[in-house]
């Protein structure tokens, strides 16, 4: 399951939830057995410069190699200037899961 990190400054206007849907339709569009995304959106009330940084990460698997991780980021830069105000600072990250990472539902 990935994880969508969305964390901006707090002076930026724009409609993070719809973003984490849109990110997750477009990680599931470049690897369709990847499942849902858990999303969250971290405005920041303290900040040094306006910015927008989103952070993915995925389980480490075969076939997301070099070319895979190349295409998903260069989507998510797309996707990421569609949906927040010209001219914003922005980073993307695309991380994977240390080996350490657990993930599952609780009580389960």
């Amino acid at each position: 399951m990935p994880q969508a990190d969305l964390k901006y400054s707090s002076d930026l206007s724009f409609d993070a939830k719809a973003l984490l849907g849109r990110i997750e339709a477009l990680i599931l569009r470049h690897d369709a057995g990847s499942g849902a995304c858990k999303g969250r959106a971290d405005p920041a009330d303290v900040f040094h410069q306006s910015h927008v940084l989103l952070r993915v990460a995925l389980l480490r698997k075969p076939h997301r190699d070099a070319a895979f991780r190349a295409d998903l980021v260069a989507a998510l830069v797309a996707l990421l200037d569609e949906h927040i105000p010209d001219g914003t600072e922005r980073a993307v990250e695309f991380v994977f899961s240390s080996d350490d990472y657990a993930t599952g539902r609780s009580g389960a």
